[in-house]
């Protein structure tokens, strides 16, 4: 893992004319950099943001810089009305979703409960993707193609003995900013052995990636000493967020890759997950609560 952290992503130089890519977060850091590298090489755009004004330059820009396709869906994913809309409104196009991106996260540093009574980097980084998901199985098993891709994180590995599947809202654990964002990221990772038992033979793949240290603006609505910690230090060092683009670019159009699934990608090299992040044990016990916070009744 270490050793990877120095690597440089592998490049695709294939076009994607005119294939449709879901973005979710890509208004800053690493989705604007993945909408405007896919964007670069012909595809089609659908945005999922929070925010109305940026979504509208995004595109804009996009269409401006790249003669690209982009509309947008407006979805905050601290409630999961919004997310459900927004699957609800993705489960419903006649058009194929060949490239999925869930990228929207945030980071505090201070346990936070969103108005659905759940812990908010919980609900933000993986119950929202876990719903997309799950509205969108059907349309992308009838289609028998396609790519799911996670922005993941190595600090998975904070989550160092698993999830607590009791607490995920960390009402009885002491709270800490890097093991909540650990288990989120475990969580989806969990949900990707399921996931990829679903898609199996059936031409659709999902894999997650970890970005490497790149400059973002996550963390922000943190206070001012952690704003000063990233900025001295974890952004110092960090890399441009077009390392993590051409990373998606490649997991999302690369053939060398067309038939992995299942995978945890450091950039574009593959890692073996940590024993948590391959427990089917927790990760059917995460399903079955996943719907249950979710919403939904099987």
């Amino acid at each position: 893992m270490v050793r990877n952290l120095r690597s440089e992503p592998r490049i695709c130089s294939d076009a994607f004319t005119q294939r449709l890519v879901v973005i979710t977060g890509a208004t800053s850091g690493i989705g604007l950099a993945a909408a405007k590298k896919y964007a670069s090489r012909g595809a089609s755009l659908l945005l999922i943001n929070r925010n109305e004004q940026k979504s509208e330059l995004l595109c804009e820009t996009l269409k401006n810089e790249f003669d690209a396709n982009c509309s947008y869906i407006l979805a905050d994913f601290s409630r999961l009305s919004d997310i459900h809309s927004a699957a609800e409104k993705l489960s419903k196009m006649e058009r194929n979703i060949d490239v999925l991106i869930h990228n929207a996260g945030i980071y505090n540093t201070t346990r936070i409960l969103t108005g659905d009574h759940l812990e908010s980097v919980f609900q933000t980084n993986y119950l929202s993707t876990f719903i997309l998901n799950y509205y969108l199985r059907e349309k992308f098993r009838n289609q028998a193609n396609g790519r799911i891709l996670f922005v993941n994180s190595e600090a998975y590995r904070f989550a160092a003995f698993g999830l607590n599947l009791d607490d995920l809202s960390w009402k009885k654990n002491r709270y800490s900013g890097i093991k909540s964002y650990g288990s989120a990221k475990l969580a989806q990772l969990l949900s990707m052995l399921k996931l990829k038992e679903f898609f199996q033979e059936n031409g659709v793949t999902i894999n997650a990636m970890h970005p490497g240290n790149v400059q973002t603006n996550s963390g922000q609505n943190n206070g001012i000493i952690y704003k000063y910690f990233k900025r001295l230090i974890l952004d110092r060092n960090a890399q441009s967020s077009d390392f993590a683009a051409e990373a998606l670019y490649y997991l999302g159009v690369s053939d060398e890759v067309a038939s992995s699934s299942g995978k945890f990608y450091n950039l574009t090299t593959e890692e073996e997950p940590a024993p948590p992040a391959l427990d089917m044990a927790a990760a059917e016990k995460l399903w079955e609560i996943s719907l249950e916070l979710g919403g939904f009744h099987e």
